[in-house]
């Protein structure tokens, strides 16, 4: 049928077909190259990258995978720029800034990368890349304060998560929260009685709060 006698229900019908097709071969492209940075093929993942961001340039997966890629290969300049370009696509783009966030803390720019990180978990708090990457730059730092607070709201929703409740406890001890200490990591024993790394900062805390319990009964 020629395309001038077409109605526009057939015409808008194809029109579906065809940005279904896009879309489903843009899912492919960037889960390949996901696959083929996982398994450290970073020419292929690139490859697979470009190829979904021209199918799809208003997207900012492409460039975040290659930002990932960029990163892993350590050519940070590079990863600078792709992740920035996500962030350019899209400003509510988490792991544009996280990974903007890793590229500094790769550099040793704690500072920014504590800033980045932090931009993304207002972008998404469940984002757990930049949560263990803020717990990193706060004890380089010596800030604990406010990322405590993030490491609990998120365990507010996965209270099971032993990996960041250690964390917590970990920066609840050097804060001087000794008591809070002791009970995020007395959870963590119940949860997994055999984590040793737990059981040993139980028993620095522990020694801490000796003092502290010997003067009160003093008092």
């Amino acid at each position: 049928m020629p395309h001038h006698e077409r109605n526009p229900v057939q015409l808008i019908a194809e029109h579906v077909v065809v940005e279904e097709g896009l879309e489903q071969h843009y899912e492919v492209l960037k889960e390949l190259g996901d696959c083929h940075a996982s398994l450290g093929n970073f020419d292929r993942a690139r490859h697979c990258y470009e190829e979904a961001r021209v199918l799809a340039p208003e997207k900012p997966g492409p460039a975040v995978g290659l930002g990932v890629v960029e990163l892993q290969a350590g050519n940070l300049d590079a990863a600078d720029r792709a992740f920035r370009a996500a962030a350019d696509l899209d400003p509510a783009c988490a792991e544009a800034y996280g990974g903007l966030a890793m590229v500094r803390q790769h550099r040793g720019r704690h500072a920014e990368a504590f800033d980045l990180y932090m931009a993304c978990l207002d972008k998404d708090a469940d984002n757990l890349v930049a949560l263990l990457g803020l717990f990193q730059t706060s004890c380089q730092m010596g800030s604990f304060a406010r990322v405590i607070r993030y490491l609990e709201t998120y365990l507010d929703r996965h209270p099971g998560d032993t990996s960041v409740l250690y964390c917590l406890a970990t920066l609840q001890a050097r804060d001087g929260a000794l008591e809070a200490a002791r009970r995020s990591l007395e959870t963590i024993l119940a949860l997994e009685p055999g984590s040793a790394e737990a059981a040993d900062l139980l028993r620095d805390v522990r020694r801490r709060m000796r003092p502290a319990a010997q003067e009160a009964v003093r008092l």
